[in-house]
């Protein structure tokens, strides 16, 4: 049995060697690179929603030289702390490497696990799957947040970082007393970047913690500074933000002259349960 459900009937999928199918014979196939599509064309904005190949790559290059590895060892440890039950639901998992660290640090509390990683973007998918190639407990779907092919109910915990927010699904998919783990730039994350590009650079807004339909349970802050020494990273780093895309040519100039960087990666880790 799948972790997934058809998003076209919405009743279970049975996961073959090579597709997933429903009782109504709804098939998806599973690509040549390990997930499967339940991402319906109703359910695009676009003939390619989601992160491009060029930005998963740099995204994927940039995290796996540790620069952010204070988060994942962070998320990791808070999830194996909350987790109880079976499955896990990472929506909006990106290329994978923190899905990875955290499978990693459950595993070795329990081996009761399932984990289901959606993500809108088929790039993304791709990279995710090749992660967890060969477990059988380990699900990649290119599906979108705001239409997750999940049983009501059916996940224990819910991670989600950076990703867009949908509390009515989330609500939905997660079983009562079920943990949602997510995680949010700090005030201060990249700053420094932001004061190389801008004349007038601004702090990430606060947010208000409270999520109608959950009990906000608590809050870990953590940071510190990291060093780029080649325009390569920085780039990549940029791309990974909402910058790259609100920032005018004179700003990407800046960018493309950063050979050294030493900015904040401050974050937030919130936890919730549903009520």
């Amino acid at each position: 049995m799948s972790g997934f459900i058809c998003p076209v009937c919405r009743s279970e999928l049975e996961r073959g060697e090579h597709s997933y199918k429903c009782r109504n014979n709804h098939s998806f196939d599973i690509s040549a690179k390990g997930y499967v599509n339940l991402l319906l064309s109703k359910d695009m904005n676009a003939k390619l929603p989601g992160d491009n190949k060029m930005m998963v790559n740099a995204r994927a290059e940039f995290l796996s030289k540790g620069y952010y590895s204070h988060l994942a060892e962070e998320m990791s440890r808070t999830v194996a702390e909350y987790f109880s039950g079976e499955l896990i639901l990472d929506a909006g998992c990106g290329e994978g490497y923190y899905t990875e660290e955290i499978y990693r640090s459950v595993r070795e509390k329990t081996e009761d696990i399932r984990l289901c990683a959606v993500d809108i973007s088929k790039f993304a998918c791709a990279k995710t799957a090749r992660r967890f190639k060969g477990d059988i407990c380990c699900e990649t779907a290119a599906a979108s947040v705001f239409h997750i092919p999940m049983a009501d109910g059916s996940a224990d915990v819910l991670v989600t970082m950076f990703a867009p927010f949908c509390r009515e699904e989330y609500l939905r998919v997660l079983k009562k007393g079920g943990c949602l783990i997510m995680a949010i730039p700090g005030e201060n994350h990249l700053f420094s970047l932001k004061e190389a590009i801008y004349d007038k650079p601004y702090k990430n807004e606060t947010a208000d913690y409270e999520i109608e339909g959950f009990d906000f349970l608590e809050i870990r802050k953590i940071s510190r500074k990291i060093f780029i020494d080649n325009n390569e990273d920085i780039k990549s780093l940029f791309s990974m933000t909402p910058y790259y895309y609100k920032t005018g040519i004179e700003g990407h100039e800046r960018v493309n002259a950063l050979n050294r960087l030493e900015t904040e990666a401050e974050f937030e880790v919130i936890i919730y349960r549903k009520k």
